[in-house]
């Protein structure tokens, strides 16, 4: 497949300042996980199919990317590349030989960020448990922004 759908979700609002551990130990809050919820139902309703889950294996990342998983009725893969660090390179490796036709990624900024810009071009910053949607060719690495939403906007009714 060259044409690949391609969505990356942040992870939701996690556990900080007041958190003691480790940062890449670090929870979704109870926050976190009600708009990752919201999102998710989103991604129900507006029809999105991808056909798997690759999260980060950070907790907050697995966290989110479990709530998308349970909406969506996918499985999930933890991916190490997606932990802190993912670019260009990351993403072809984790993309494989995969024929998949649309694929969910879960983690981090800035990272995320720093990869829509390097596909697309925009200029972006994709907010907690924010949704972006990427037309992406494979063969090229370049692509379409499609979507860029914030849990507010899929919050029910508010489009």
């Amino acid at each position: 497949m060259a044409k690949l759908d391609l969505f990356f979700l942040r992870h939701g609002l996690a556990d900080w300042p007041n958190w003691k551990g480790s940062d890449d130990d670090r929870p979704l809050t109870d926050e976190g996980k009600m708009k990752t919820h919201r999102v998710a139902s989103f991604l129900v309703d507006a029809g999105a199919q991808p056909q798997k889950i690759l999260t980060s294996p950070l907790p907050r990342a697995l966290q989110t990317a479990e709530i998308a998983a349970e909406h969506l009725r996918l499985p999930l893969e933890t991916a190490d590349g997606l932990a802190k660090g993912f670019d260009v390179d990351h993403l072809k490796e984790i993309l494989g030989n995969d024929q998949l036709d649309s694929v969910m990624l879960v983690g981090h900024e800035p990272d995320f960020s720093r990869i829509i810009e390097k596909l697309t071009g925009g200029d972006v910053k994709l907010e907690k448990s924010g949704i972006a949607r990427i037309a992406l060719d494979r063969k090229k690495m370049t692509g379409q922004l499609r979507w860029l939403l914030t849990p507010t906007i899929c919050q029910r009714g508010a489009v």
